[in-house]
């Protein structure tokens, strides 16, 4: 009997609830094909910050269906795109104008990160048009306060030092 063999392999459910079920495909005759998956949330998000060049056939045909499904997501696309642009290209001349084009399609997660942007928008600017980093300088940074707090309370500052100093 089926039920039996679902509860062998862990089924919590009742033997009526399995005939329930089953019941369906026996009036009709056929069984439904599942569907494809759709893609996870993490995969979209790959895709969209992407160069479409970069992406495959079929990855292209899966965005263009998801982003003509669902307008919200294709104008946040179009902006997050656009922006991937201006920080790769070194373009924050042209900020100024993403930031109002993107705040006027009324879009919370874009306000909100124009909000941001705006509250230290030469900063922003001057790293998106400037060729130098600090990045070197925060994973430092980073690492001795990683190293900080796995020693806290239990060293002396020369042991802290030395640990900094030796560690790649």
């Amino acid at each position: 009997m089926l039920w039996q063999e679902l509860r062998d392999r862990g089924y919590p459910g009742s033997c009526r609830t399995v005939r329930g079920c089953l019941a369906r495909f026996r009036a009709t005759g056929l069984i439904p094909v599942p569907g494809a998956a759709p893609p996870k949330a993490r995969k979209v998000t790959s895709w969209i910050m992407s160069r479409p060049s970069s992406l495959d056939d079929k990855d292209q045909a899966s965005l263009r269906a998801i982003l003509a499904s669902c307008p919200e997501l294709s104008a946040v696309a179009t902006h997050v795109q656009a922006f991937t642009l201006l920080m790769t290209e070194r373009r924050g001349g042209d900020l100024e104008q993403w930031m109002t084009s993107a705040q006027a399609t009324g879009e919370p997660a874009l306000t909100s990160f124009v909000t941001g942007l705006r509250a230290d928008q030469d900063a922003v600017t001057a790293g998106l048009t400037l060729p130098w980093s600090s990045g070197s300088v925060e994973g430092n940074i980073n690492r001795i306060k990683m190293l900080k707090r796995q020693m806290y309370g239990r060293a002396s500052p020369d042991l802290l030092r030395l640990r900094i100093l030796l560690t790649d």
